[in-house]
């Protein structure tokens, strides 16, 4: 499909809505980061440390990142639709485990099981893919990617609430509640739009190479890899650095921890408003640079004496509005190397830029200390933010060259 699809809102003999997809996207973000105010208190209630309740991080990213590899091929052979709803359903079930877990060992293998709503981050972005060519889908992207954003803002906020209200578990109630609303909505409005592949699912596997070999998805992948690995490993100790080095209560980081996504609701908004005219690379070199400068200003100030979590905090912002320059214009870029493939780009994409996320995560969780302070976090956040630039400058580079190259011969 290239032409703009004929859509109507809860008709799934037709591709879904705008609507259904930022939703969709908002589910996934939500489950990522909402509960993270409540670690210590989880911590104390199943009596453990600060650092096996962040495993609740890593762990989820982890397999995140894995399931993701699969759901790519697997949405390309059986369709976005069926894939999507079983994902969905098993989410359900693993939030239900999440509340009644008695140790952390039963909460931490309930909380991997949920990691299969990634199939709603994964498959929104592919169905787009499915609808829209390049410039037009990396716009697109960026509207149903400022889903993502608009939960984090307000989701931690609201999880702290729900702690010092009712306890941690009420976040998992909430979870099952909007799951179950959102499992509705896409058995309701989810079209599908995968073009049947004819090939089995081994030979859908097969075909990642032609994705491995391509030097274009390398630097689309990497550039959100590392762009968003400053965002992920601040998941894994933004919470930390509020609570212990600064001394702030979970609500109070809830209302903090929600930076980043302002700058990510209005960077995807500038994708959306302007990635036709700008075209993807020129937007992704910008949000790296955004990104990149926003960390080394606050590392900058921390290394001087002057950090407060006011800085923390908010330059954070430049964090998030970097990720939605980046994101949504690599993750087009990337589905556009094999656009036959589109499922599997996204899926295997994604686990790139999950994986090294989730990798990122615990090793800020387990650097961190009171004594450390904030500084391991920044050093961290710092290096995977140049290196994001440096990723996208490698694009630049190449294309270049074969430019030149197609010059010299015609």
């Amino acid at each position: 499909m290239r032409s703009t699809p004929d859509v109507r809102f809860l008709d799934r003999s037709t591709p879904p809505h705008i609507a259904t997809l930022i939703l969709l996207a908002g589910m996934s973000a939500m489950v990522m980061n909402m509960f993270l105010p409540s670690l210590r208190n989880m911590a104390e209630d199943f009596q453990t440390d600060y650092g096996t309740m962040n495993l609740s991080v890593g762990l989820y990213l982890g397999i995140s990142a894995v399931l993701q590899v699969i759901i790519g091929p697997l949405s390309d052979k059986l369709g976005r639709r069926p894939v999507l709803l079983g994902g969905l359903f098993i989410f359900l079930l693993a939030t239900i485990g999440c509340i009644l877990a008695t140790n952390a060992t039963m909460f931490l293998f309930f909380r991997m099981c949920q990691a299969t709503v990634a199939v709603a981050m994964v498959l929104s972005r592919a169905t787009v893919r499915d609808m829209f060519a390049q410039d037009k889908a990396a716009s697109m992207i960026g509207y149903v990617t400022m889903g993502m954003a608009l939960v984090p803002m307000v989701a931690p906020m609201i999880g702290g609430l729900l702690d010092e209200l009712f306890g941690w578990r009420a976040n998992f109630w909430a979870f099952l509640l909007l799951g179950a609303m959102t499992l509705w909505l896409a058995w309701a409005d989810q079209g599908e739009t995968a073009q049947q592949s004819g090939k089995t699912l081994p030979e859908q596997f097969r075909e990642y190479p032609e994705l491995l070999c391509s030097p274009r998805f390398w630097g689309y992948s990497l550039s959100a890899a590392f762009c968003s690995g400053a965002f992920f490993a601040y998941l894994g100790g933004g919470s930390f650095v509020g609570e212990v080095v600064f001394g702030m209560s979970p609500f109070w980081v809830g209302v903090y921890f929600g930076a980043p996504a302002v700058g990510y609701f209005f960077g995807n908004m500038l994708t959306g408003l302007i990635a036709q005219r700008a075209g993807v690379n020129r937007l992704i070199l910008i949000g790296s640079l955004i990104n990149a400068g926003g960390m080394l200003l606050s590392l900058s100030l921390f290394l001087i004496g002057q950090g407060t979590a006011l800085s923390f905090f908010g330059l954070m912002v430049f964090v998030g509005l970097g990720n939605g320059l980046v994101i949504p214009n690599a993750t087009a870029g990337m589905l556009s190397v094999r656009p036959h493939l589109a499922g599997s780009a996204s899926g295997l994409g994604g686990a790139i830029m999950i994986g090294g996320g989730g990798a990122l995560s615990v090793l800020a969780g387990k650097l961190l200390t009171p004594e450390t302070g904030a500084l391991p976090l920044l050093y961290i956040m710092a290096a995977t933010s140049v290196a994001a630039v440096t990723a996208i400058l490698v694009v630049y580079r190449r294309e270049r060259r074969l430019a030149r190259q197609a010059r010299a011969h015609s």
